[in-house]
């Protein structure tokens, strides 16, 4: 494959051999730097925000795979390659990738979730080019050995053990399990020692060449950097590995149909000796393209996004019954859903719930206030906008638009969006919303039948 890479201009073609990568211009925010996207031949897309007055570099390659992408078999494969490709390359053994980013002071780090996975550096920004060889090279040319194979699954079973002595994790994904039964979305990404035991290197190896090519990619970078050099250095790098391909379009981002089947609602507890209680209550919510999700923003924020919010000034402040006590909104490409957590001492599950329960309905029949929206809004723009302070921030924005949207919304346009919600949105959802029937998890010292079937 050629290194030429696309000229500068919007919409233009590098001119050349038939390896042709077409590079435009996406922004030029007042709010950030210059952003760019080239799509290579093979179908790899590389996006970058220059932002000169960064020192550093995050450098990221995400991948279109998660473990909603496994077969029931293969649960947990996806978690299990993120582990086995910092193990060694072709041209590096696992202490090589380690020891030459840590050299220059930088950091590597990956992680899985259910619709992507992501593996990324952090460098001074004159070591750009070692971390794009060594991320390239680790992502594209794993050797995936035996030994290590055998390794990493006592690593990831160790993994799993330490997640199951963690009940503030482990009512998260038995809230999932509730919502989704046994879809892909309702289970461990990490998959369970039933699934990860018998996994052989032939499955994780299939898994890796079938899931992991040039389309599926999107590579993100952002700070003090050139868009032209971050190209050339990645086709250099990809150079001659099986991400090297003929060419081909990049995948279209996951779509959002057909809609994700949701269990009815349901309550399944995990009975084990803490010294507290975690419970989730929730229900089904929008998928992340609804456009209903900025004022899905709003709400959460309102209802527990924040010390200021209603359930935690009314269950922590004022009863002191939590320590910690929030809702949140998970949203994926065909579903999603809405939830209130909260950790308390077991004698005052029942009262927690009762007022969390009492507040959802109220807010449902009665709608925030012009106060709340104010404050609601506020709190989405300002906690986006601070975030670009980061370069790690930014380049997952660069990666998660192209990979999730298939677009980036600038800056301006998301705050206009949130800007836009108007009170009526807001109350017309959660009269929708959280008139839902509710399904609960919790995990902590009770019997299984301890708890009502909630309504």
């Amino acid at each position: 494959m050629s290194s030429s890479v696309a000229s500068t201009g919007r919409g233009v073609a590098s001119t050349g051999s038939a390896a042709r990568a077409v590079t435009r211009t996406l922004s030029d925010d007042p709010l950030g730097g210059t952003v760019r996207r080239t799509v290579l031949p093979s179908g790899l897309r590389v996006l970058t925000e220059a932002v000169p007055a960064m020192r550093s570099v995050s450098f990221g390659i995400w991948v279109s795979v998660g473990s909603r992408d496994e077969t029931g078999t293969q649960a947990g494969a996806a978690h299990f390659l993120e582990h086995l490709l910092f193990k060694g390359t072709n041209k590096r053994s696992a202490l090589e990738i380690s020891a030459q980013i840590e050299a220059v002071g930088g950091e590597t780090n990956a992680f899985t979730t259910k619709e992507y996975t992501c593996y990324y550096a952090r460098v001074l920004d004159e070591d750009l080019p070692l971390a794009i060889d060594v991320m390239c090279d680790l992502v594209a040319d794993s050797v995936l050995a035996p030994a290590d194979v055998e390794t990493e699954r006592g690593v990831i079973l160790e993994e799993i053990a330490m997640h199951d002595d963690e009940p503030g994790d482990e009512v998260h994904d038995l809230f999932a399990r509730a919502v989704y039964g046994d879809h892909p979305l309702g289970r461990l990404i990490s998959g369970t020692e039933e699934t990860v035991t018998p996994m052989t290197r032939r499955q994780i190896q299939g898994f890796y060449r079938r899931r992991y090519t040039a389309p599926q990619i999107v590579i993100a970078a952002a700070g003090n950097l050139d868009h032209t050099a971050v190209v050339k250095l990645v086709r250099q790098a990809l150079r001659g590995t099986p991400l090297d391909t003929d060419p081909a379009s990049p995948a279209p981002h996951r779509l959002a149909t057909p809609a994700v089947r949701t269990k009815p609602a349901t309550t399944l507890v995990e009975p084990k000796e803490t010294e507290q209680a975690h419970v989730i209550l929730g229900c089904p919510g929008i998928d992340r393209t609804d456009d209903r999700r900025f004022a899905l923003g709003v709400l959460n924020n309102v209802l527990g996004g924040g010390m200021s919010s209603r359930l935690f000034q009314e269950i922590r402040e004022q009863r002191g019954l939590a320590y910690s006590v929030y809702s949140y909104a998970s949203q994926y490409a065909d579903s999603g859903v809405f939830a209130v957590y909260a950790g308390c001492a077991p004698g005052k599950v029942d009262e927690v719930l009762d007022l969390t329960r009492a507040e959802l309905a109220r807010v449902a029949a009665e709608g925030i206030t012009e106060a709340e929206l104010a404050r609601g809004k506020g709190m989405s723009k300002g906690s986006f906008v601070l975030g670009l302070e980061d370069t790690g921030s930014r380049m997952s924005r660069l990666a998660k638009g192209e990979l999730l949207y298939g677009n980036l919304m600038p800056v301006d346009d998301l705050l206009a969006r949130v800007e836009a919600v108007t009170l009526d949105d807001v109350n017309t959802l959660a009269a929708d919303l959280l008139g839902r029937p509710m399904s609960l998890a919790v995990v902590g010292p009770f019997d299984s039948g301890s708890f009502a079937a909630t309504s």
